[in-house]
């Protein structure tokens, strides 16, 4: 493995602590890396374009690792103090990924994917065409992907509702150009496979009383054990990835499950190595 490949790894095993803390992800870096990764394709970038815009995917919530447990994990909408806090997520990341010596391929994903063309986003209140296109492309990928998961309070609204919704807020949340682009791969089904899903092919499972939201990977097979991230009860899984039956057992895991496969996390690490080719370069 070189310096980079390694670089990338720790950059991915950073993100993944903010799916091992919030229970209600679900493979949300996964997909928001993967929508973002399509749409920054859709737009003709080049290969190292693409790659630094999915790695921004994967990595913009990293500053949720310093959110508080009883508002990561409150089962219902926030309060305006809460909120306040959750606010602070994109300069917690952009300090977390301080002097990394790949920093600034994720920085404007991290740091500003909740600023919007009104300026009226956070944490700087960039407008219009100071909000850079990375910054852009992952700040719709992520709001597409929090409308259409379930969470305790609420299920998943279908694809064409939150497509419909991105479509009442152009020019206001959401960049016009980029906004109607990703609504139209959208209502052509391009994100079927990415939705509900928590990496290719592998659909979210239910848990019993929390909902879909159970990350089984790739690996599994019928007989193993697996874990509800948010209740903690200890399931068995019996089947196939094409249809699992998940049996749920009498006891609870004493710590919380890791919902990101490892091996999709290398292989992630590996294909954006690959199209960084010798484009990258190593601060510090």
């Amino acid at each position: 493995m070189d310096l980079v490949a390694h670089l990338l790894n720790s950059l991915f095993t950073m993100a993944s602590l903010v799916e091992a803390r919030d229970p209600y992800t679900g493979g949300h870096l996964w997909r928001v890396s993967q929508l973002s990764y399509l749409m920054a394709q859709d737009l003709g970038l080049p290969p190292e374009a693409v790659a630094q815009i999915t790695l921004g995917g994967f990595l913009h919530d990293l500053g949720k690792i310093g959110i508080p447990d009883t508002i990561l994990h409150k089962p219902g909408p926030l309060t305006d103090e809460e909120y306040a806090t959750i606010r602070t997520h994109p300069q917690t990341g952009a300090r977390l990924l301080g002097n990394h010596p790949l920093a600034y391929l994720a920085i404007d994903a991290v740091l500003k994917h909740h600023e919007t063309p009104d300026g009226k986003g956070y944490p700087q209140g960039l407008a219009g065409e100071d909000i850079p296109l990375a910054a852009g492309i992952v700040g719709i990928a992520d709001a597409f992907d929090a409308m259409t998961s379930t969470r305790p309070y609420r299920r998943g609204m279908p694809i064409n509702a939150a497509l419909d919704i991105i479509q009442s807020k152009l020019d206001t949340q959401f960049d016009r150009v980029l906004g109607e682009r990703f609504i139209e791969m959208g209502r052509t089904g391009v994100f079927d496979e990415i939705v509900g899903h928590s990496e290719p092919g592998v659909r979210l499972q239910s848990c019993p009383s929390c909902g879909p939201i159970i990350a089984v990977p790739r690996r599994t097979r019928s007989g193993d054990i697996v874990a509800c991230p948010a209740c903690r009860t200890r399931i068995k899984v019996v089947g196939n990835h094409e249809d699992w039956m998940l049996v749920p057992l009498p006891d609870k895991e004493v710590s919380p499950p890791l919902q990101l496969d490892p091996d999709l996390v290398r292989a992630m690490a590996h294909t954006i190595r690959t199209a960084l080719g010798e484009s990258v370069r190593v601060s510090g």
